[in-house]
């Protein structure tokens, strides 16, 4: 039997019933809370473009009658808090060089543009880091601030093998210098944004963004423009658009943190969204080296070189005498008087085909041997054909600039 409350007019009525009735009211109530809610910001509707970790502050500005109403919307995300935080340590680099014209009124030219980042301002002197190839052949360099200030750039040092470059310049009234991140950490799919110059100082502090694409790849580049290839560059790629004159820019995380230097994109015009950066773990070395030594001092043999395969094959079998089955290696085309490999005994036309018990193909493979898993001072063991004959040669390596 249930429980019935006495109306005035004699009904009873249940206390599910009302119960019921006060909870359908509440829903009722809700849903309209909901729609106005909606209604007044249907930006927060799906699809309408509601983003995460993204603040809005709108103004409402009405016109007298008959006027457009209009609301002004400031947007903030990670993206442009990162950019906020990177952009004014992102400068132009301009290359000037003596100029040929006898009548020209300047004594040097602007033959390119890149970008550079400021990454220290120590004792009144500011340093920033850019591409070797922005600033090769340069007789004055000419950094350009954000706020659109000129200043004038010493290159402190360069190095072409993993395209790097250091300039100083008087740091007064800079403030803003770049923070490190780690690139060993980044995941394939992360957002990274680049900022740079793309095509000249006429799009100066442009913002692209995009992800990683690929981690821990090795690009083949062609040092000296003989269209051989000298080395391959370990870089990260992202689908962040690099364009010529962002190169020496930065590659920056969503934190706004520096994690690449813009380098180089793929122009082929089957591809699209292939850019590269030197990762910064990279570069922190090369960078300390530079700033300090004014060159990157590597571990040397002490011989000229050029690969098997650039041998006529009449060549290997008449001047090299090399077995049928040595198909990869690097001949020694000289050897430099007084250094390890002529104390040990390399001669003109040896073929290299080992060194430290690991094969040698190519000058490539030579290069990164000597400059990623050895250190100046230590032992070489050198395996290489001399008239058909298998020797083996140890000595030390020193480093490159006692060569010159």
């Amino acid at each position: 039997m249930g429980y019935y409350d006495q109306t005035p007019n004699g009904r009873r009525r249940s206390n599910r019933g009302r119960t019921f009735l006060a909870g359908l009211g509440g829903v009722l109530i809700g849903a309209l809370l909901i729609w106005l809610l909606f209604y007044s910001r249907p930006d927060l509707l799906p699809g309408n473009g509601a983003q995460t970790s993204q603040n809005q502050v709108e103004t409402v500005e009405t016109g007298e009658e008959g006027q457009t109403e209009q609301r002004s919307v400031e947007v903030t995300n990670d993206v442009t808090e990162a950019v906020e935080i990177a952009d004014d340590t992102v400068v132009g680099i301009t290359n000037l060089q003596a100029g040929s014209d006898f009548f020209s009124e300047s004594p040097s030219q602007e033959v390119g543009t890149g970008s550079g980042v400021i990454y220290k301002n120590e004792n009144g002197t500011a340093f920033v880091v850019t591409n070797h190839h922005v600033v090769t052949g340069a007789t004055d360099i000419e950094v350009t601030m954000p706020d659109g200030a000129k200043k004038a750039a010493t290159l402190v040092g360069s190095d072409v093998w993993t395209d790097l470059a250091v300039l100083s310049m008087d740091g007064d009234g800079i403030e803003d210098i770049a923070e490190f991140g780690d690139s060993d950490v980044l995941k394939q799919g992360e957002t990274v944004i680049a900022i740079g110059n793309p095509l000249g100082l006429d799009f100066y502090g442009s913002v692209t963004t995009g992800v990683v694409s690929g981690k821990d790849r090795a690009v083949p580049v062609d040092i000296d423009g003989d269209n051989v290839i000298d080395w391959q560059v370990d870089v990260l790629q992202t689908d962040a658009a690099i364009n010529p004159g962002n190169s020496g820019g930065a590659l920056i995380n969503i934190s706004g943190q520096l994690i690449g230097i813009n380098s180089m994109k793929i122009n082929a015009a089957t591809a699209e969204g292939i850019g590269f950066a030197i990762p910064i773990n990279t570069a922190i070395p090369i960078i300390e080296t530079l700033e300090s030594e004014g060159q990157m001092i590597r571990p040397a043999m002490g011989i000229t070189l050029m690969d098997l395969n650039e041998v006529p094959q009449m060549y290997r079998e008449d001047t090299l005498n090399l077995p049928a089955d040595v198909t990869a290696g690097v001949v020694v085309n000289s050897v430099i008087p007084d250094s390890g490999a002529a104390e040990a005994g390399l001669q003109e036309f040896d073929v290299i085909v080992e060194m430290d018990g690991e094969p040698i193909n190519g000058s490539i493979a030579l290069r990164k041997h000597l400059y990623e898993e050895k250190e100046i001072g230590e032992t070489l063991q050198v395996k290489a054909y001399r008239d058909g004959e298998l020797l083996e040669f140890e000595f030390e390596l020193v480093d490159n600039s006692s060569l010159q």
